[in-house]
């Protein structure tokens, strides 16, 4: 089925938008660096808004994004597309039910090769940053969705640069270690450099893991007591489902996706950058 031509933007008419009555949510996918503007236009043209992690490239950033939501009376919503697949749904139900006990430590890790080297990932005015930014993420979102804290600090180190006629500009990699209220510690690892996908938990009971954890894989995940079988499904089928449910049910996004998450990741990802300039522990709270 061909779009309707009246229902297609481009970059210069997308604010005749707020014309069109048939268009209730806009989802922007661009470059991190661009998300803040085309949120920013779409509230003003009175959207909703759903919008790609990261949310933005600075703390600043998402919060004016998060003001201009509210001003405005739309909703936000960031595209946490873990947050409905069922693998990983199942890893934070035996977490938070105590399944496998109190969680203790957990190691997460997600890089790839990256290709292109002239692609906008590896700028740091585009991306804010390099495998954090972009990978990193889902690291940091699963440390706090299978604890269900928030951390209180962190610590960071960047790895070495093997390939600097490529990254002259954002990180290769990047390594952080994070503090629970509930003594839970958490190592995370992403890299442009590294093919590795893993979310290890370990807790006094026992064991649970994803591996591959985060990406479309498809996504396989086992504890201490076995296999985990669940389905296998699309991810952002799933996701857009749940979300268009959620608003068409009550109005408003789901509220563990909100732009309120987004920025707490921001802050989190916003100190990881910081402590591994530094060199120093850095508190969250």
């Amino acid at each position: 089925m061909q779009p309707d031509k009246k229902n297609i933007y481009n970059y210069q008419n997308f604010d005749e938008i707020a014309k069109n009555k048939d268009i209730d949510i806009v989802y922007v996918v661009l470059p991190n660096s661009m998300h803040k503007e085309f949120v920013i236009r779409a509230a003003k043209a009175g959207k909703h808004i759903m919008c790609e992690k990261p949310m933005s490239t600075s703390v600043k950033d998402a919060e004016d994004m998060i003001k201009a939501c509210k001003d405005a009376n739309v909703q936000l919503g960031i595209g946490y597309r873990m947050h409905f697949e069922p693998f990983t749904k199942e890893v934070v139900r035996q977490c938070r039910e105590k399944v496998v006990g109190d969680v203790k430590f957990v190691q997460t890790n997600f890089g790839f090769t990256i290709g292109d080297p002239t692609q906008w990932r590896l700028k740091k005015a585009m991306a804010g940053g390099g495998p954090l930014m972009d990978v990193g993420i889902y690291c940091v979102q699963a440390s706090r969705y299978v604890t269900g804290e928030e951390p209180l600090s962190v610590t960071a180190q960047y790895g070495p640069i093997t390939d600097p006629a490529v990254f002259k500009d954002v990180e290769q990699s990047i390594s952080w270690q994070l503090e629970f209220p509930g003594h839970a510690t958490v190592n995370g690892f992403s890299s442009y450099r590294s093919n590795i996908e893993q979310l290890y938990v370990s807790a006094t009971k026992g064991w649970i893991q994803l591996s591959p954890a985060y990406g479309y894989g498809p996504i396989k995940g086992s504890s201490n007591a076995g296999p985990l079988n669940m389905p296998v499904v699309h991810h952002q089928t799933v996701m857009l489902e749940e979300i268009c449910k959620s608003f068409l049910e009550t109005g408003k996004f789901p509220e563990h996706i909100t732009g309120q998450e987004g920025l707490r990741d921001m802050k989190i990802l916003m100190s990881i950058y910081d402590a591994a300039a530094t060199g120093k522990k850095i508190s969250l709270v």
